[in-house]
């Protein structure tokens, strides 16, 4: 019986080998989201097909249907990201963090497929070129959670709606939380913290640019971070090279 074919836009979000020659592709495609496929005999040979299966390029890619594994037979450049991110650690931690979550990301955005897809580049590109690659990593996080109906409250009281805005953010209830709310371990936040991180999440990056000092940008990385790393109830390898890269 003859496998059905297909070609897909696509981006690999990591690799890992198999058998003696063969190497397991995960890829985040436009079209059907997160697909996992077997590239044959790219681990013999210096071909620029196996070149080409590496993060941070984008990829015109034919697949062959399978049970369990999808076959890659072929793959073409569409963009390659990795320059500007891969010498610079700050910058190749910040995609790798984009990279690591968008695998649990895709399957909560189940049906939003293209629109992941379309940001998860955009993030790759702005972490690339952007003054501050933190501020479009966690710009990235915020839309994508949009997507997957994880966003946090950022003025409402996520518990019991009173608008804001308020000090007090926790991942638990959902974000910013008021006095009366607010549960222990709540994190103590300047208002202006929160509507830039508002500002990120709805997309207004003039706006936000305005509001980005060095200071708040970091302690909205710290709130981001918890919260994406609370929801998926896992945390982001990537995020403690950052650290350490920011550190360095």
């Amino acid at each position: 019986m003859r496998r059905e074919s297909y070609r897909e836009r696509a981006i690999v979000v990591r690799t890992y080998d198999f058998g003696e020659a063969d190497r397991i592709i995960v890829l985040l495609t436009r079209g059907r989201g997160l697909v996992r496929g077997v590239a044959k005999g790219v681990r013999r040979t210096k071909s620029r097909f196996g070149s080409r299966l590496q993060p941070f390029v984008e990829l015109d890619v034919q697949l062959y249907a399978g049970r369990n594994l999808e076959s890659i037979t072929q793959a073409e450049t569409v963009s390659f990201l990795a320059s500007g991110i891969i010498e610079d650690l700050e910058r190749y931690a910040a995609a790798s963090a984009v990279l690591e979550a968008v695998e649990k990301l895709s399957v909560a955005s189940f049906g939003e497929a293209e629109e992941l897809y379309d940001l998860t580049i955009a993030a790759l590109e702005s972490i690339r070129t952007a003054p501050d690659p933190i501020a479009a990593l966690d710009t990235y996080f915020l839309q994508a959670m949009n997507l997957c109906g994880w966003a946090p409250s950022l003025f409402a009281c996520a518990q019991c709606g009173q608008v804001g805005p308020h000090h007090a953010f926790h991942p638990a209830p959902g974000g910013a939380v008021c006095v009366n709310c607010r549960p222990q371990g709540a994190a103590e936040v300047d208002e202006e913290v929160l509507h830039l991180m508002w500002l990120w999440q709805n997309g207004y990056e003039g706006e936000a640019r305005e509001l980005e000092t060095p200071a708040r940008v970091a302690t909205a990385h710290q709130l981001t971070r918890a919260y994406i790393q609370w929801h998926m109830e896992k945390k982001l390898s990537s995020l403690n090279v950052l650290d350490q890269a920011r550190r360095g």
